[in-house]
């Protein structure tokens, strides 16, 4: 009886002197698209944090194009930048693919984190390029990281994926459910108690119909999904996986409008959004390089372009309205490409445009933020036909958001969202300053910029195109061109509003 006594005692001074597990936490992120100044707070938040549980930075893609940091620096000033946050875990966006696989694969080297993509693969070898996953131990806790990149951006980006005529690399859109499952199996078997996929997929419907809520559907194992992609703010969305075990997605928004903070505790899950206007922690490494890099880019591109009495639109109620519909900002790039090349047709592809200006004086700054691609404006020939087509293709996804629609000068047309189609297209007779019926036999020059061309914007169309002009200057000094010398330095009421061009009819 003595002895079960003193057993009891020590058994319950040892529980009362165990020093309990620590929380673990993952900070998350999603399509910061060079908004550099929040990754000071990220590593501040993740600095707060450490001392009381395990804490991990992970981040879905988008980071190295967007914005102006991009834009004048090809992303080494951002890469610059996350290289200080010391990251767990990263997986590749669209975006990273703007670029070159070489340009981008020595950004990511100078970064220093772990790059996780299962789906990437080499197309000759089939061999990730990226390993697919990666695990990380919190105290005796694995956890794995798998990484997925939206499949859509083989055609949205092709040319990265190419070495002349031929593919070298491809996201696996065939099969890409079935190397999400394998790759979660195998983090599986090397010991993953927890399997965490950072997604850059999205639950936007696209042609492909893969998406991260199929993912979840088709698969077993995932413990949740850091989505991204469609810059949605998703606290968590909740899916049944092919088990009926509930996963959930959750996603940020864009350009660090939340912080996600995911828990682990006493093995149990839960995640949250931080509003990132309600965060103050710093972290003073990060911030010292940030303010020096800022510096930087104030001293390429404070020059003002122009003075303008008009704002040029972007977003409204959520949407990024050059993707849905015509806009004055359009209208104006547009007109500018026109200009500057002679063309009958200038095409812009919504997507090419990362935010709209209010009046004012407007800086070569917030040109490159607003046009931040480094795409150059090329001539090419094509039939009537062929842009007839290139119009139904593109506006085909209307009412949904969508990066091929295209803004146009010389050119207008009515799109109808019930049946898909077009009709009404007319063309700017150049002599007669009139709009004519076009005509689907002839052949018209139409200005645009090389990746839609090349690069998989406008879904191709171009893609077999007669190149008359392989133009070198950037899309966004055309435009700086046409603001200061056409215009005079100013715009005018003008462009105060869309001009007519595009008629949607539901």
């Amino acid at each position: 009886m003595r002895k079960f006594f003193f057993a009891a005692l020590l058994l319950m001074a040892q529980l009362m002197w165990a020093k309990p597990q620590k929380s673990i936490v993952i900070l998350y992120e999603n399509d910061v698209h060079c908004a550099i100044d929040g990754y000071q707070t990220l590593a501040g938040l993740r600095d707060a944090i450490r001392d009381t549980a395990y804490v991990a930075v992970v981040g879905s893609g988008d980071f190295v194009q967007g914005g102006t940091a991009g834009a004048i620096s090809k992303g080494q000033y951002v890469a610059d930048i996350m290289r200080e946050v010391h990251y767990d875990a990263l997986t590749l966006g669209n975006h990273e693919f703007d670029f070159p696989v070489a340009h981008v694969a020595g950004l990511l080297k100078h970064i220093g984190a772990p790059v996780v993509s299962a789906n990437f693969c080499n197309n000759q070898t089939g061999q990730c390029v990226y390993q697919p996953f990666v695990i990380k131990k919190f105290g005796k806790t694995k956890i794995a990281f798998v990484g997925a990149t939206t499949p859509t951006t083989l055609y949205t980006e092709t040319g990265a994926f190419m070495d002349g005529d031929e593919q070298v690399y491809n996201l696996r859109e065939n099969d890409f459910y079935d190397v999400m499952q394998r790759a979660v199996d195998k983090a599986r078997k090397k010991g993953a108690k927890y399997v965490v996929v950072l997604s850059h997929v999205s639950e936007e419907e696209n042609e492909l119909g893969i998406t991260s809520h199929e993912m979840v559907k088709r698969t077993t194992g995932i413990d949740i999904v850091l989505d991204g992609h469609s810059h949605s703010v998703i606290p968590h969305d909740t899916v049944l996986n092919a088990a009926g075990k509930p996963v959930v997605i959750t996603q940020t928004g864009t350009q660090f409008a939340n912080i996600g903070k995911l828990l682990i505790r006493e093995g149990k899950m839960s995640n949250e959004l931080i509003p990132f206007n309600t965060l103050t922690q710093r972290n003073e490494r990060v911030h010292w390089v940030t303010d020096s890099i800022n510096g930087l880019i104030k001293e390429k591109t404070q020059r003002v372009v122009c003075h303008s009495d008009v704002a040029l639109q972007f977003e409204h109620n959520g949407l990024w309205i050059p993707r849905t519909q015509e806009t004055n900002t359009g209208d104006l790039l547009c007109d500018a490409y026109r200009h500057a090349s002679g063309a009958d047709i200038a095409l812009a592809n919504g997507g090419g445009f990362r935010k709209g200006q209010v009046a004012g004086d407007w800086t070569y700054g917030d040109i490159a933020a607003m046009l931040p691609y480094d795409n150059c404006l090329w001539t090419v020939e094509v039939t009537g036909a062929t842009i007839i087509d290139l119009l139904q293709k593109n506006t085909g996804l209307l009412p949904l958001e969508d990066g091929s629609f295209p803004q146009v000068s010389g050119l207008r047309f009515t799109a109808h969202v019930s049946d898909r189609t077009v009709s009404d297209v007319e063309v700017l007779n150049k002599q007669t300053n009139e709009y004519e019926p076009i005509d689907p036999e002839k052949t018209y020059t139409v200005a645009t910029i090389d990746y839609c061309v090349t690069g998989g914007g406008f879904r191709d169309v171009l893609k077999n195109s007669k190149v008359i002009h392989r133009g070198e200057v950037l899309y966004r000094d055309i435009l700086v061109e046409y603001l200061e010398k056409t215009l005079g330095g100013h715009v005018s009421n003008d462009y105060a509003e869309p001009q007519g061009r595009i008629k949607i009819i539901q």
